[in-house]
């Protein structure tokens, strides 16, 4: 019989908050509001506490739990991870991150044409005995316009891509499709993948009857995240990659942040 090595007793009396594995690139099965669900790689982090007594863990189970609930993808299912790599592991703590691509199609606003917008969305969850905290993340790409640029240029604004990203706890379930909805027409313009030259010239113009700041588009998301009765907590971030500037903007808020 091999000699289990991880098991050994370990006398430096040091626990470890997180012992795990990180960057495992998976296929999974995501809900979708559309079609029900769709297909997409994730990458995921596993982690559990280890008590001073132990050496190490044992990296083989985490990928053998991965394997028991790779098809779905959910609040309910992640749960259910957490639990079972408490009980396999014989840990107190349990944490998972899951971060994936998911793709929208989006009609072009004159032309109509229909194309995929790729977004970043994640899920990330600890297990403490019986308690449980989940957070879901989607990272939305959208295009701002300088106000002040717009107000001392005689000729046109500078404008770039930018990206809000809303990190969440709902109450109950919410919609990757239903943030990303809040986010975009909070934008100065949302962002497309196909523009044919009529699409294009609309959003040129929305854009510059539009101006935002990214304090601007952090606190219209904020406000309108506050009257949505789903969420019971939010940050909301957004970051510019300037067009003129060699550095990014940025603007950050939380929920609890809007009592202040």
């Amino acid at each position: 019989m091999l000699k289990d090595v991880q098991s050994q007793h370990d006398s430096r009396n040091v626990y470890l908050r997180r012992v795990g594995v990180k960057g495992v690139r998976y296929p999974v099965v995501v809900l979708d509001k559309t079609n029900g669900s769709q297909s997409t790689v994730a990458t995921v982090n596993m982690y559990v506490d280890l008590p001073k007594r132990y050496r190490g863990t044992h990296m083989s189970r985490f990928i053998e739990v991965l394997n028991e609930y790779h098809l779905e993808i959910n609040p309910r299912r992640i749960r259910e991870i957490l639990s079972r790599l408490k009980e396999v592991l014989h840990a107190k703590r349990s944490f998972i991150e899951i971060s994936f691509p998911y793709f929208l199609r989006k009609q072009a606003p004159v032309s109509k044409s229909e194309s995929y917008l790729e977004y970043e969305c994640s899920f990330e969850a600890e297990m403490y005995d019986e308690s449980f905290n989940f957070l879901s993340s989607v990272r939305v790409p959208i295009h701002t316009l300088c106000p002040c640029s717009k107000e001392i240029s005689e000729r046109g604004a500078h404008n770039q891509r930018a990206f809000c990203t809303v990190t969440f706890e709902s109450k109950e379930m919410v919609w990757f499709e239903e943030i990303i909805e809040i986010v975009e027409r909070n934008a100065s313009s949302p962002l497309y993948t196909l523009l044919k030259r009529p699409d294009e010239k609309y959003v040129t113009e929305h854009a510059y009857d539009n101006p935002k700041f990214v304090e601007d588009v952090a606190r219209d998301v904020a406000l309108e995240l506050k009257r949505y009765d789903k969420i019971r907590w939010y940050k909301v971030e957004v970051e510019s990659f300037e067009s003129i500037h060699l550095h990014n903007a940025y603007a950050c808020v939380m929920s609890d942040e809007l009592l202040v």
